[in-house]
């Protein structure tokens, strides 16, 4: 499924929409260039969870905890893993097969540790068709 936004507020809406409809188990992988519009969606997907608390890319921390929403959500940014050992030394797996949702920024970097079935979402930039255009692909594995 392709879904195309032209706004930061159509990003965050489809962002809402998924968290809406996210089972305990869930895994998303989000993949995209810098200022693609990760955060902006994530931000979505914990407000359909029902979190209220701010929520920031873990860039540093590898990954961010919320337990307040109607299931927990566990946001990993692994930009910065230097390779999947590290990954489970955080004990990716407590969190990915646990009964929250898990939302992986970065995880084409991780592709062999990823469990069997996931949703990968894909956001993209084409300036040709506006600066907040964003062409977000949605595939199921």
């Amino acid at each position: 499924m392709t879904i195309e936004t032209n706004s930061e507020q159509e990003t965050y809406e489809l962002g809402v929409r998924m968290g809406r409809e996210a089972r305990a188990g869930q895994v998303y992988t989000l993949i995209g260039d810098l200022g693609v519009g990760k955060t902006v969606f994530t931000k979505g997907v914990a407000c359909g969870l029902e979190i209220h608390e701010s929520v920031s890319s873990p860039t540093f921390t590898i990954v961010q905890i919320y337990e307040e929403g109607r299931l927990p959500f566990y946001h990993f940014d692994v930009y910065r893993i230097g390779d999947v050992e590290e990954m489970e030394e955080i004990g990716y797996e407590d969190y990915i097969y646990g009964d929250g949702v898990s939302l992986i920024e970065w995880a084409d970097l991780i592709e062999e540790i990823l469990p069997k079935h996931y949703t990968e979402i894909r956001i993209e930039k084409n300036l040709e068709q506006g600066f907040d255009y964003r062409r977000i692909s949605i595939c199921e594995y």
